[in-house]
């Protein structure tokens, strides 16, 4: 759809803009999915997950006020997305120090085993897709936003350049970064 049509992404944002939540439900509905998987890569657990893509549509139609109706609507959404990830990323921070801590005091109750339990419990396509759910989540977020924009959203590399500031170059360039740390990660580990 382009933006002259009546349903356009734009003119649904617009008449959302003016108060409309049926136009606001309906890009909802139209861009969950896209943007669940953006999310679901970049956080790395499906609850979590799914409460960053509310808040994302929660901030999204708070902040329409702020959306300019003259630009695309799509790269805006993915930008409050995108934030909506960065500021669980900050917390995770946070809480990792505070379960490092914790972890070291309570080493002794943790057991391998346990974390064995619950890996033989999920079929293999399930572990994979964890394993590449948690090294994606696990790359840094010069790697990660890249990766994640291009390969998940499908934004081509000049796209994601300016929804990062960036040069298309740069892009490449963190691409080939990240898939080389995920090979490394996810490459089988032979026991000594």
């Amino acid at each position: 759809m382009n933006a002259g049509d009546p349903e356009s992404d734009e003119t649904l944002a617009a008449r959302a803009k003016s108060g409309d939540r049926a136009a606001f439900d309906a890009l909802v509905r139209r861009h969950k999915d896209a943007l669940y998987g953006f999310v679901r890569r970049y956080i790395g657990t499906a609850d979590e997950s799914y409460d960053v893509l509310q808040d994302t549509f929660v901030a999204a139609w708070l902040g329409l006020k702020s959306y300019d109706a003259d630009r695309p609507f799509l790269p805006w959404l993915r930008t409050v997305a995108l934030n909506k990830c960065r500021d669980v990323g900050r917390r995770q921070t946070v809480r990792r120090l505070f379960l490092r801590a914790f972890a070291r005091e309570k080493a002794d109750e943790q057991t391998t085993a346990h974390l064995d339990r619950e890996r033989d419990a999920e079929t293999e396509l399930d572990q994979r897709l964890a394993d590449l759910d948690r090294a994606i989540a696990a790359l840094p977020m010069l790697y990660k936003e890249p990766l994640l924009l291009t390969t998940v959203s499908g934004l081509s590399h000049k796209e994601t350049a300016a929804m990062l500031k960036t040069t298309p170059k740069a892009i490449e360039m963190r691409l080939a970064r990240a898939r080389a740390r995920l090979a490394t990660f996810l490459l089988p580990r032979h026991p000594r």
